[in-house]
């Protein structure tokens, strides 16, 4: 595989613009305001308590596990202006047809757009390890939890991205493949509210999350989010090599 090229690029790219600090100011600065919120709800509960019920008191139940759950649902909000840009300004510039002189197969360019994407993210995620280990000098979070909360945002991560990134091969435009993306989005994290149909319950990335933010590791949620990823990078590959995206 050569995908190494585009990759190189996407990521300079992404680095070389204004869009990648304001994504990563925004993500790294709603989790750390909801991060202030429940240490000081926690910190506020410790003090109220009598000795006996302070000592029960879970800073894992109070404080990272919530912080698991909303930084989840922020990535709602953050994943489709990553993904946007990748294939859409592609189109709008007239630099795909470029790309497609390149010794590059369609699996190549998808790869390198979607790692590419991915090490954003992951720039983004490790910043935010500065809030457990804060956590972890006054008090004792459950590592078990911290380590599939974290490879839980990993995978929804891949899953949004591999979304994201089939609609921005749809448009050139860049506005409307965030919405889309967020629309798309929206719609698989709420369908669970729907009813109480297995099947439907079963397609929901929230859904999938809870057990990872509750310290649980289920072959099943794995499965979940690599399908789906997968899925969607099969049809953009599909995209790629239909003439729509070579015209």
């Amino acid at each position: 595989m050569n995908f190494l090229p585009v990759y190189t690029r996407d990521l300079r790219s992404y680095f070389t613009s204004p869009v990648a600090y304001v994504v990563m100011l925004f993500f790294l600065l709603l989790t750390g305001v909801f991060f202030m919120v429940f240490v000081s709800d926690f910190s506020a509960a410790s003090m109220n308590q009598s000795p006996y019920a302070a000592r029960s008191l879970n800073v894992t139940q109070s404080v990272v596990r919530p912080l698991l759950g909303n930084m989840s649902v922020i990535l709602l909000f953050v994943m489709p202006l990553i993904t946007m840009k990748p294939f859409a300004e592609e189109k709008k510039s007239g630099t795909a047809e470029l790309l497609f002189t390149y010794p590059l197969s369609d699996l190549d360019l998808l790869l390198g757009k979607f790692l590419a994407a991915f090490s954003l993210f992951a720039v983004m995620l490790a910043a935010t390890l500065v809030f457990p280990l804060f956590i972890a000098i006054f008090s004792e979070p459950e590592a078990g939890t911290l380590i599939s909360g974290y490879l839980g945002l990993v995978l929804m991560s891949m899953a949004f991205i591999s979304l994201g990134l089939f609609i921005s091969s749809l448009t050139e435009n860049q506005i409307v493949a965030a919405v889309a993306t967020f629309g798309m989005l929206l719609l698989f994290w709420i369908i669970q509210w729907t009813g109480n149909n297995p099947v439907v319950r079963h397609l929901s990335v929230l859904e999938h999350f809870g057990n990872f933010a509750q310290g649980l590791i289920d072959t099943r949620d794995v499965v979940y989010y690599v399908s789906f990823t997968l899925l969607w990078m099969f049809l953009t590959l599909r995209v790629l090599e239909s003439k729509k995206w070579r015209a």
